[in-house]
């Protein structure tokens, strides 16, 4: 079986749809998992983990192993949870009959790639995997009883953000947390108990430093689950924008585009970041986009050379998110930078 690199390069950065299984059938191990994995989609774990590490390098808590070990570890849980989605849906009747989730990638138990025992099989492999770079932490801390909590937290969002949180109206929130402040914050928070630091100060600014990108990250899943609303109340599922309405869940979301950059500025002005952080702003062409296309209801067909139907509200998002999160991190790198080589001029 030939390595495809070009493959794995593809599916970090867009979501492939394919139909055929001899093609499938050839493809490499990593390259099927990050596939059905939707990694265009969970690298946002992987900023939220280089947010942290700069965070912590700019305080002095950074180490290469611990950060790289909880980054790959977080990605492949990402990457499982995903598994696990796809598996409930399925088993659940919820992705039969063209559903929203099988039109716009690869859904190796809709398509027959897969049989629910091979998704399991996936899904196990790829956990044992997450739960070792978890225990990594454990002792990389002595297992300290906050990252215990952290990572009980973890698993269990992992095995219930489908069922129920997510017909619960509850997982766009858990969304926000996870990929904001709590896994900003818990990665932090290893790094400096590794460095010796158990009460690290900046502990509260850096969970505040989070919520902008989990804010940006919620915005895209709750602009998925509009776009797929329809669907999801024939179907029983209980979404954010299925309880409250297409209208509301619009509404919602521009404020949550809007806190993104308002909370920038705070940490600005209260000098926990230097103004070099105002770069993000750079993004604020994209998120114009975002909210002036969230001021209408979703087209019921798809506009004249959009390729990326059926998502709509999550393309503009997503669109949104990329260069958000891209100015963020540019944004920390020299932020860091000054705060290292010139600490008496921005304290």
């Amino acid at each position: 079986m030939k390595i495809n690199f070009a493959m794995w390069r593809k599916a970090m950065w867009e979501l492939v749809k394919m139909d055929d299984k001899k093609e499938w059938d050839a493809l490499d191990v990593i390259s099927k998992w990050l596939i059905a994995t939707r990694s265009a989609v969970t690298t946002v774990t992987i900023y939220s983990c280089i947010i942290a590490g700069l965070l912590a390098w700019r305080d002095g808590f950074f180490q290469w192993l611990p950060f790289l070990v909880l980054t790959l570890s977080l990605f492949i849980a990402h990457g499982t949870n995903n598994l696990l989605n796809d598996y409930t849906d399925f088993s659940r009747g919820v992705d039969k009959d063209n559903y929203f989730r099988t039109q716009y990638g690869v859904h190796p138990l809709v398509q027959g790639f897969w049989t629910k025992s091979q998704q399991l099989q996936w899904f196990v492999a790829s956990g044992i995997l997450a739960v070792i770079g978890g225990f990594y932490a454990l002792f990389y801390t002595g297992f300290n009883p906050y990252v215990i909590g952290l990572f009980v937290f973890g698993a269990l969002i992992l095995l219930f953000y489908t069922w129920p949180l997510k017909y619960w109206a509850l997982g766009e929130f858990a969304i926000f947390l996870i990929w904001g402040p709590v896994m900003i914050a818990g990665v932090y928070f290893v790094l400096a108990l590794g460095a010796g630091v158990h009460n690290p100060a900046n502990l509260w600014n850096v969970a505040l430093a989070g919520v902008p990108f989990g804010l940006s990250v919620a915005s895209i899943n709750v602009a998925k689950h509009i776009d797929k609303s329809v669907d999801d109340r024939e179907r029983g599922v209980g979404t954010f924008p299925v309880r409250v309405g297409e209208k509301t869940a619009r509404a919602v979301n521009q404020l949550a585009v809007i806190a993104v950059y308002a909370v920038v500025l705070y940490l600005v002005v209260v000098h926990y970041f230097t103004p070099i952080m105002l770069i993000v702003f750079f993004a604020v062409k994209r998120a114009l986009l975002v909210l002036g296309v969230l001021n209408k209801p979703r087209p019921s067909e798809p506009p004249k050379e959009w390729k990326a139907w059926p998502t709509w509200f999550s393309g503009f998002a997503f669109y949104h998110n990329r260069l958000f999160g891209g100015l963020l991190i540019s944004g920390l790198i020299v932020d860091s930078l000054l705060r290292i080589l010139l600490p008496s001029f921005w304290r």
